[in-house]
């Protein structure tokens, strides 16, 4: 849970930034990238991505405009890429006009009572996720995955090091 707007604004600076270089990373080719048959694809999961950032803040009250769930998923990665910035320029934008206070207030949230602190962080976790389950279906299509927590595989090696098992 958050306890400030400069906490938040900090963590999504650098986790907005980190989705912004994967995303970029995608090509138009790799956007139906599957481990299933049946799984979301690469492009599907990317544009989740998106559209869950204005669901999530419109749930809790301040919608950020953007495309919303049910929008099919753009063909063209520079799309996914385009809104994806928009959305998250946005949140920062409304978050960023909160005091601190609101974030101990609460706000219902999927049937639930949540502080709005909770409901950030639930933001950023979201994010992580998926962009966790994107790394596998980018290297499956052959992209390269940057470094977000730490060196990717490929990075290590550029540095001359072994990379970590």
């Amino acid at each position: 849970m958050y306890r400030t707007v400069h906490d938040f604004m900090n963590d999504w600076g650098y986790e907005a930034e980190s989705t912004m270089r994967m995303i970029e990373r995608l090509t138009t080719e790799s956007l139906g990238q599957k481990v299933t048959a049946d799984g979301r694809s690469l492009g599907d999961i990317a544009w989740h991505i998106v559209v869950a950032l204005n669901s999530m803040m419109k749930e809790a009250g301040a919608a950020i405009g953007g495309p919303e769930f049910g929008v099919a998923t753009p063909t063209e990665a520079s799309e996914i890429a385009s809104g994806y910035e928009t959305a998250a320029t946005n949140v920062m934008r409304e978050v960023g006009s909160w005091g601190d206070e609101k974030l101990r207030g609460e706000v219902r949230m999927y049937g639930q009572n949540w502080t709005y602190g909770s409901a950030l962080r639930s933001l950023v976790d979201h994010q992580v996720h998926h962009r966790g389950q994107m790394t596998v279906l980018m290297r499956q299509a052959g992209l390269r995955v940057p470094g977000v927590y730490g060196p990717a595989r490929e990075e290590w090696i550029e540095r001359g090091m072994t990379p970590m098992p």
